[in-house]
């Protein structure tokens, strides 16, 4: 049987953590930049973690 491959877009978006955990970027840092605020947009800069509903479905996309 033949192996899965891992999703090319998958693996340019999300991280593993060491403890299994997947983060992700946070969305709306891409435009309109200048009608955020300082600490608006410092909060959107950070990775988040990935819930666990969706986890499972990127582990499956990464071939975890």
């Amino acid at each position: 049987m033949p192996k899965q491959k891992t999703h090319s877009g998958s693996k340019k978006r999300f991280k593993i953590t060491g403890t299994g955990k997947i983060k992700k970027q946070q969305a709306g840092m891409r435009h309109n930049l200048e009608v955020k605020s300082s600490s608006r947009k410092t909060r959107l800069n950070q990775d988040q973690v990935v819930s666990p509903a969706d986890a499972k479905k990127i582990q499956k996309l990464l071939g975890h």
